[in-house]
């Protein structure tokens, strides 16, 4: 007899299942936020001011996904219809300290962190004595600090009301799989509570005299691996800290500059003079920070008003050639694809000479699912897909290539869909 195929159990993610994900930028007050915004989204909508709550209603756009894969198939196809992937970005009203107990737009902020999938934390990296800050000066660690605490703050509040009422329901008692499921659920809260309160032990603990609730001793939900059953529980609590979060530190024009040009080997550290070592000191500090406390994170250097600046040129090639000058480029491709792969999406492209698409999924859907977010019947009625990737095409250079050399596969319901393929999906007749 062979051996039994052992089943891998499918991972269950953080948050909302689905592809059309959206990302919101969060900070403290006046950091950029909104002419960050205003950039990435090529937009006038947000509200960039010098002084707090300049934006309270969150303002919501589009971006297009940079992607050279689609550029090379629009170049290829030559198609009538050209439909990049997109993706949602919300600016969202400066946080201050204390949000989490009403203080400033207080829950009202809170909720608005809510409703997206995945955070850009932006912080001040640059000093400029015209442009206030909410806390009196430029500190990015005391910052980051007050962010993740408020987050916190929050979730162990929902937490802790999950874990009463679950409590409640437990006392009752009895032998049913309904009370093993709950008992379940309740261990799950209480190991949730205790990561967010203690983390991995090496702060206070909650009963200690020198705790104090407003301090950054817990650990966010999405730091630590959850299994798929505690991941069940977790996901309907819609936690703020299980949001995955690309950080962002936004620099002066000079001070992002200089340090692209460090990410490109074109200066060394030791070869900065003390004027130049004060305008990155701030983004080194935030990356040290982010190696013990987000190790799993992303961080982007960026300046939200270099980026503001090319916004406004004539057009893409005045930016880029100022770019060039400079010999530095924008940070917003690397931000977009950055949270992009951050909320753990994909692309696969649907292609011809009527039109080419980007159509994007979450990693690890099998073809049927991905023959939904063309339309949702195509999921129902799927009967094959004809698929081959992005790079196999660009390394044979045309169809007929592929197809000679037995690249193009037909494909059933079990078939993981690839990040770049193209396919063609055969589906039956929607039932009436």
């Amino acid at each position: 007899m062979p051996p039994k195929k052992q089943q891998v159990q499918e991972k269950i993610r953080l948050g909302r299942p689905g592809n059309t994900l959206k990302s919101g930028i969060v900070g403290l007050a006046n950091v950029g936020k909104s002419t960050l915004f205003q950039a990435i989204t090529k937009s006038t909508l947000g509200n960039p001011g010098n002084f707090p709550f300049a934006t309270i209603n969150p303002e919501e756009s589009t971006v297009i996904v940079p992607d050279e894969r689609y550029d090379w198939l629009c170049q290829y196809y030559k198609p009538k219809s050209q439909v990049p992937a997109i993706l949602s970005v919300y600016d969202i009203a400066g946080l201050i300290k204390g949000a989490s107990t009403g203080l400033g737009l207080g829950n009202a902020f809170l909720s608005h962190i809510s409703v997206v999938d995945g955070i850009f934390q932006m912080v001040r990296c640059f000093d400029d004595k015209d442009i206030t800050h909410v806390e009196g000066d430029v500190n990015p660690i005391r910052d980051l600090d007050i962010i993740s605490s408020e987050l916190r703050i929050k979730d162990i509040q929902t937490v802790q009301n999950s874990l009463a009422a679950l409590k409640k329901e437990t006392r009752r008692g009895g032998q049913s799989l309904e009370m093993k499921k709950l008992k379940e659920a309740e261990a799950t809260t209480e190991t949730l509570l205790e990561w967010l309160q203690e983390g991995d032990g090496k702060g206070p603990k909650p009963d200690d005299k020198d705790y104090q609730a407003d301090m950054n001793y817990g650990k966010d939900v999405h730091t630590r691996e959850w299994s798929p059953k505690e991941v069940e529980v977790i996901n309907p609590l819609g936690l703020l800290t299980a949001k995955p979060v690309v950080y962002l530190a936004n620099m002066s024009e000079e001070g992002y500059i200089l340090a692209t040009k460090l990410e490109q080997g074109l200066i060394k550290l030791e070869d900065f003079d003390t004027d130049q070592k004060k305008l990155i000191k701030h983004a080194i500090k935030v990356k040290k920070w982010m190696k013990d406390n987000a190790p799993d994170s992303e961080l982007c250097f960026l300046s939200a008003a270099f980026e503001h600046r090319l916004s406004l040129m004539e057009d893409d090639a005045a930016a880029l050639e100022e770019c060039k000058r400079l010999n530095t480029y924008s940070a917003l491709p690397k931000i977009i694809t950055t949270m992009r792969a951050a909320l753990d999406l994909a692309s696969f492209f649907t292609t011809g000479e009527d039109e080419v698409r980007q159509w994007t999924i979450r990693k690890g859907i099998k073809a049927p699912a991905a023959a939904g977010v063309i339309h949702t019947d195509f999921e129902k009625t799927f009967i094959q897909a004809i698929a081959y990737n992005y790079s196999v095409l660009r390394e044979y250079g045309d169809e007929a290539s592929v197809k000679a050399a037995g690249k193009i596969m037909t494909k059933g319901k079990d078939y993981v869909v690839n990040d770049g393929d193209i396919l063609l999906i055969k589906a039956g007749a929607a039932k009436k």
